[in-house]
């Protein structure tokens, strides 16, 4: 693929700027007709497209399967729009005078992809913005554009005009071409919390609106009365699903009081069981890293977590696979007495790392999350329905789950962080995509 330069962004933003016009003034209920068309075609080639996302990224066909129907979910969810973008209106607000708001498309709209859910997160975003009648410059992830640009390909065939949806590929110098360019209304991003903090103050400096999602350090607190079986088999999903290469992913859990060791004992022999291997082969439960520079990272912090005196029960970076003597691979790893000043305890890793940490009760655990700087997600595993209000009503992070370990929103619902997780006001999908992609105007009208 082309690292693409400033002069093809300047070409993309030229080219939805150019078809703006046409697709905003194309009703809502047609511009879904499209959508409807290429949710078919998505369904169609599922296997397809998952096979696809498994060669490019490394992750297990299964979770493959997982991302397409979530990434389904959101272009269905974007098929309402007629529904969502409806205004509202009051008559006589004073003599012979009536008041409606309605909702309209700003422009251009950029969207700055991440490696880890290639086929997903775009999906996030741009059906809400084409959608609501905007045009979008996409830039997948570098490390993994290929998948989608077949997605694309399934949109062109569904019948979206041209323009509407551009595609440029490469890395921070298309970022910035985005972020800088006078054309562009708004971005959405999803990266490490470190860029979307830069992409969030360079894009609101340039007047633009911005959504960027970063990263995390998600605590998953087990009480003692929680099911301990249904526990660790979450914990264990959650922590090395998508080789920890997720912002959901657990990553500090935190055992309280007697439920310490047992969770111990299951997630330490439930990790010492999962096989790595290429995701295309059957029973394969992990696959590589995404690149040899973020295993080497990986490696790094472990090495560092041992030097801060956590103690390693389970050290995944000898791991290898038959047959596949090059691959990134990475093995399950777990650190015991995490503290929450190491860098294992405060960092994301975002690999396949799990650090346990022991509290004496509900308040202790709360306060462990409350000395991170993230705010992504966090889960509580309990029994009791006192403890799980008290933990909702505290928690302080945006998503919350109670006995659910990867705590993630239809896309009805919105999604992202809080404090060092997001940056910005309006989160991905549910009604906030509505609100981003268009401005509410306010007519008052005498006759």
């Amino acid at each position: 693929m082309p690292l693409s330069q400033a002069a093809d962004v300047d070409a993309a933003v030229d080219s939805a700027t150019g078809a703006f016009p046409g697709w905003r003034d194309t009703p809502a209920v047609d511009r879904i007709q499209i959508l409807f068309r290429f949710k078919a075609l998505l369904e169609a080639h599922r296997d397809e497209l998952a096979e696809s996302m498994t060669r490019e990224h490394g992750k297990t066909l299964d979770e493959s399967r997982g991302e397409l129907a979530r990434a389904i979910e959101s272009v269905t969810h974007a098929c309402a729009i007629p529904s969502l973008m409806m205004g509202a209106t009051l008559e006589n607000i004073a003599p012979g005078i009536d008041c409606e708001t309605v909702r309209q498309p700003l422009g251009v709209f950029g969207v700055i992809a991440p490696y880890n859910f290639p086929v997903m997160i775009p999906l996030w975003f741009w059906p809400f913005a084409i959608a609501t009648g905007n045009c979008v410059v996409l830039k997948p992830s570098e490390r993994d554009p290929l998948t989608h640009q077949r997605v694309v390909d399934l949109l062109m065939a569904a019948g979206l005009p041209g323009g509407v949806l551009n595609v440029v590929h490469g890395d921070h110098r298309a970022v910035a071409a985005l972020l800088e360019h006078p054309g562009v209304a708004g971005v959405s991003f999803v990266g490490s919390s470190d860029v979307a903090r830069r992409v969030y103050g360079a894009a609101a400096a340039a007047g633009k609106r911005v959504q960027a999602l970063g990263g995390a350090k998600n605590h998953i607190i087990v009480l003692p009365d929680a099911d301990p079986d249904a526990a660790a088999s979450a914990i264990l999903s959650s922590v090395y699903g998508a080789t920890g290469q997720r912002c959901l992913a657990g990553s500090i859990i935190v055992g309280v009081g007697e439920a310490y060791q047992p969770m111990r004992e299951r997630v330490l022999d439930g990790a010492a069981s999962l096989r790595l291997g290429n995701g295309l082969e059957p029973g394969v439960t992990m696959g590589p890293l995404i690149s040899a520079p973020h295993r080497d990272r990986v490696a790094g912090y472990v090495a560092e977590g041992e030097r801060a005196g956590a103690r390693l029960l389970l050290d995944g970076r000898a791991a290898s696979v038959p047959g596949y003597p090059a691959g990134h691979w990475f093995g399950p790893t777990v650190f015991e007495d995490v503290g929450p000043d190491m860098a294992i305890g405060r960092e994301e890793i975002f690999g396949p790392v799990a650090g346990l940490t022991r509290a004496d009760s509900l308040d202790a655990a709360i306060d462990l999350v409350h000395r991170n700087r993230y705010g992504n997600a966090i889960s509580l595993f309990t029994r009791s329905g006192r403890a799980a209000r008290e933990f909702r009503y505290r928690a302080g992070i945006s998503m919350i789950g109670v006995n659910i370990g990867v705590v993630a929103p239809m896309a009805f619902f919105p999604f992202g962080g809080s404090r060092g997780s997001f940056y910005g006001d309006l989160k991905a999908q549910g009604n906030d995509a509505i609100t981003f992609y268009t401005d509410q105007r306010v007519v008052i009208s005498r006759w």
